[in-house]
């Protein structure tokens, strides 16, 4: 009889009845979410991914300067129309050197995850200078300014510097030969080398896809 009337004077206070469940709904959340903290800690890379190369890690950094992810993502979901069109699924450990990650939130343009070897370099070149000359309907802006910027080796070798104590596994002598990779190159041709890279060395998971 005690007991109920404890529960009986519990429910009538509002004021503490909420509070008791918000920390019985907190402790439930971190139940939830600390496994998935540890899990993404331990993520790891699939076979034959490796941290950008020097000329498409600054390709890279040009695609996301320029908003690229605006129009286009880079994850291919578990549905049969999007590996139909796209290729095989994204992977988690596909994207460990990611920083950001370029999944996007909406698509103007295609799902870009695959579109390394799609098509040849000078097909990219002509396309990002003047799209509509190749795809009259698209809406794409043209980057011939890119054509014209040289890609700055010193920045790129800070940047991996920084990505190296963000466990990226850079040598130093992959770092101090950042500037004579890049020798020459512009951000158009490091653009073109990060997206012909995209999907490139990734395993097929398709196969784990339900019909």
């Amino acid at each position: 009889m005690g007991s109920y009337k404890h529960w009986e004077k519990l429910e009538k206070n509002a004021g503490l009845l909420a509070v008791l469940i918000a920390i019985v709904v907190s402790f439930g959340g971190l139940a939830e979410i600390i496994p998935l903290f540890n899990d993404a800690q331990t993520v790891k890379p699939l076979p034959g991914v490796m941290p950008y190369e020097p000329l498409r890690l600054a390709g890279r950094d040009v695609y996301v300067r320029e908003g690229c992810y605006n129009c286009h993502s880079q994850m291919i979901r578990t549905l049969r129309f999007e590996t139909q069109r796209y290729g095989d699924q994204s992977a988690a450990g596909e994207f460990v050197y990611d920083r950001p990650f370029q999944w996007g939130s909406k698509r103007t343009g295609p799902d870009l995850a695959r579109v390394g070897g799609k098509y040849s370099d000078a097909w990219q070149r002509a396309h990002l200078l003047a799209p509509r000359q190749l795809v009259p309907r698209s809406n794409m802006p043209g980057y011939p300014w890119l054509a014209e910027e040289a890609v700055d080796g010193e920045s790129l070798q800070a940047r991996m510097r920084t990505l190296r104590t963000l466990g990226d596994p850079y040598t130093d002598a992959q770092i101090e030969g950042a500037s004579a990779a890049i020798q020459g190159k512009t951000e158009l041709d490091a653009l073109i080398a990060y997206l012909q890279g995209l999907g490139v060395k990734t395993m097929p998971v398709t196969a784990a896809v339900t019909p």
